[in-house]
């Protein structure tokens, strides 16, 4: 996957989101909890992430986004069986560990825009493509302990050192953004966690947020809960970080297995959140041995013709809280 960062930041537009609670928000029966990682909540239940956008309106530049991401294209799912391409599965691993787990110094090549902490990451520490990967190399560790986020791109250990190209930490019971400008592991200046389908989930039977996805050309704009662009184009047209799009509700399941209709409502419940620049509609998910071909190849035939981005302007309460109204 193709990643840009930039790092001169631009004004926020005031669009946002709604919350909706897992499992209740159409007046269904409370679905399990299974979106915790570690024993952890992934972020407090009004946060973004987790805002059921099923019955906002449709952005007025919905049409001009969706053709500037690709319109005849077919969603990609970035994770799932590697087929020996590699030594891991395709996707992004998820490490959690203790408090006891040593800390490490990190060298950022973005540390003016990094958190400048020691970060729990050793030979345990899983990355994305494993050990040698050339590619994105993200690293996501949990501390159980005290539900702390780290999250790592570009994650490498050389000559007994670890570098980075950026880092960035979240409290995992907290609606607090990042600095206004500041890249995180993402081109967003998103937390990349909460934006994963992870195969736990899915097998569940229960998604309860947005899913990360990346688009080739974006706007130098970037809208709530996003901090940051990394875009190439001015104005509209194209769309900016933290824009939602949404799977139209009349989109028919009917030819689908139970475990992608887990996927697809998701989708038109929550959305696909763009964090990054990368490939036209890949959307990301966990690095998990459970994914398996068939379930893959079915994502893979969800058109992005039948996605929309919703207007979340009366949505946001503060542009430095990821909780939504």
């Amino acid at each position: 996957m193709r990643r840009l960062v930039g790092i001169t930041a631009v004004s926020v537009l005031s669009l946002s989101f709604a919350v909706g609670l897992p499992g209740d928000a159409r007046g269904r029966a409370a679905a399990p909890v299974v979106n915790r990682v570690g024993g952890c909540p992934v972020f407090p239940a009004d946060n973004v992430w987790h805002a059921d956008v099923s019955k906002l309106p449709v952005n007025a530049h919905s049409a001009a986004w969706v053709k500037a991401i690709g319109r005849g294209y077919f969603l990609h799912p970035d994770f799932g069986p590697s087929y020996h391409a590699q030594p891991v599965p395709y996707g992004i691993p998820v490490t959690t560990v203790t408090g006891s787990h040593r800390k490490v110094h990190v060298k950022f090549h973005y540390a003016h825009e990094s958190d400048k902490v020691r970060y729990p990451l050793g030979h345990d520490t899983r990355i994305e493509g494993g050990r040698k990967a050339h590619g994105d190399r993200h690293a996501i560790v949990v501390d159980k302990a005290t539900c702390t986020l780290y999250e790592t791109y570009a994650t490498k250990k050389s000559n007994g050192h670890w570098h980075a190209g950026s880092g960035a930490v979240w409290a995992l019971d907290s609606d607090k953004l990042r600095h206004d400008g500041w890249t995180s592991a993402d081109a967003a200046g998103l937390p990349i966690l909460p934006g994963l389908l992870r195969w736990r989930e899915v097998k569940h039977g229960h998604v309860d947020h947005a899913i990360r996805f990346t688009a080739p050309v974006t706007s130098r704009h970037y809208i709530w809960p996003a901090r940051h662009q990394a875009g190439s184009q001015n104005g509209l047209k194209y769309p900016p970080m933290g824009a939602r799009f949404r799977l139209k509700a009349g989109f028919s399941e009917a030819s689908y297995s139970h475990k992608a209709r887990v996927v697809l409502d998701a989708m038109k419940t929550y959305g696909l959140m763009l964090a990054d620049n990368g490939s036209s509609w890949y959307f990301q998910g966990d690095a998990s041995h459970g994914w398996h071909g068939k379930l893959i190849s079915e994502l893979k035939t969800i058109p992005a013709k039948a996605f929309e981005a919703v207007d979340e302007s009366s949505l946001r309460q503060s542009k430095n809280s990821g909780a939504a109204r």
